[in-house]
């Protein structure tokens, strides 16, 4: 178990959380950390109850994959996240992942309540943190409209305030050719905005990070790109 005093790595997942292809970073975020492994899926509230018990499920099953306790916290509205017996459940954890779904509906709920505040304190105190697709992008300080860039976007949670993230960035590029066009208006030359591959993460953090999984992950730049292979180390500037 680590005694750590410094916070634990964070995971930015392009997509595949809790499924087998993922198993193997899941289990080295947790490795050498209390076998508590906690699960929000509360981006993926507004898709309805059957979608977040089917998240639970998978949640369970791969923490027995990993030989590890699943505890699901269930903060499915903003009453929820101001519970404190429901933020008391994120302490002891050894890995803390947030799923996906919608991401502006994740940063509202949670952004100044206690059970955000429970998995900062306890991200700092060494355990690991996991957001995948909805969950990365609310991680970061601005969650940009993919759909209509021009009008805004939504607060994240700020605990990246230096990153934006695209998801699912192989699938958005071939559904969506100039998606990333899109997420970088408006321009904010102060961000680094990173594309993660589905079945893809990028590990570390919050300066220096590792790409790990099937594919690659992106910076991308007003009229570049430069891509980033499994095994590689990148850094990532904070103003």
């Amino acid at each position: 178990m680590s005694n750590d005093t410094t916070p634990g790595p964070i995971a930015l997942v392009g997509s595949g959380e809790y499924l087998p292809q993922m198993t193997d970073i899941e289990a080295a975020l947790i490795e050498g950390r209390p076998p508590r492994y906690v699960q929000l899926a509360t981006a993926a509230v507004p898709d309805g109850p059957a979608v977040v018990d089917h998240w639970h499920e998978l949640g369970r099953i791969q923490a027995e994959r990993i030989g590890v306790e699943a505890v699901v916290i269930p903060v499915n509205d903003r009453a929820d996240a101001l519970n404190e017996d429901l933020a008391a459940l994120v302490a002891g954890a050894g890995l803390i992942y947030l799923s996906g779904g919608n991401p502006g509906y994740l940063a509202d709920t949670l952004r100044d309540s206690p059970v955000w505040d429970a998995i900062v304190t306890t991200w700092r105190g060494g355990a690991a943190l996991a957001g995948c697709s909805a969950g990365a992008m609310a991680l970061t300080s601005w969650i940009p409209s993919l759909r209509h860039p021009k009008q805004g976007g939504t607060p994240g949670l700020a605990l990246l305030p230096h990153l934006r993230v695209i998801p699912h960035f192989d699938l958005f590029t071939k559904r969506m050719p100039d998606v990333a066009t899109k997420f970088l208006l408006p321009f904010d030359e102060n961000s680094t905005i990173l594309g993660v591959d589905e079945d893809t993460a990028v590990v570390g953090g919050p300066i220096e990070w590792e790409v790990k999984g099937r594919q690659s992950a992106w910076i991308l730049h007003p009229s570049s790109r430069d891509e980033l292979r499994p095994g590689t180390m990148f850094t990532t500037a904070i103003s």
